[in-house]
């Protein structure tokens, strides 16, 4: 049941990176790197956030980073074979990759601060 909301954000960023011509209104129209890097950002967090109560590690993460970078390069791959008014772009593959990384690191330093804090208040 913890890993729902991430499984529901990995299907609708899938939704939303093969829907053919989207119309996005000008007003809510950002970089297209930005958009790939909070979007992997949020997927990240949302594969890390089960562990928070456990002692996330370095291998955790890791696995997190690369699991979610390979998703984004495989849709990435998707919009260049199976659409045909998107494009699959080696940048878009790069922003996710450094989505992903935000994510894990902004989730393990949480993760470490509220245990500290944690610790430090039960004493």
């Amino acid at each position: 049941m913890a890993y729902v909301p991430a499984a529901l954000l990995t299907v609708g960023i899938a939704v939303l990176s093969l829907w053919e011509n989207p119309h996005v209104p000008h007003s809510l129209q950002v970089s297209d790197k930005v958009l790939h890097g909070l979007m992997y950002t949020m997927l990240a967090v949302a594969w890390m956030a089960p562990v928070v109560n456990r002692r996330p590690t370095v291998l955790t993460g890791t696995v997190v980073c690369l699991a979610v970078t390979l998703y984004g390069a495989l849709l990435e791959w998707l919009q260049h074979t199976c659409t045909t008014t998107r494009s699959g772009e080696w940048l878009d593959v790069a922003a996710d990759w450094a989505g992903a990384a935000l994510g894990v690191v902004v989730t393990g330093l949480v993760c470490w601060l509220w245990r500290k804090h944690t610790h430090t208040t039960s004493h």
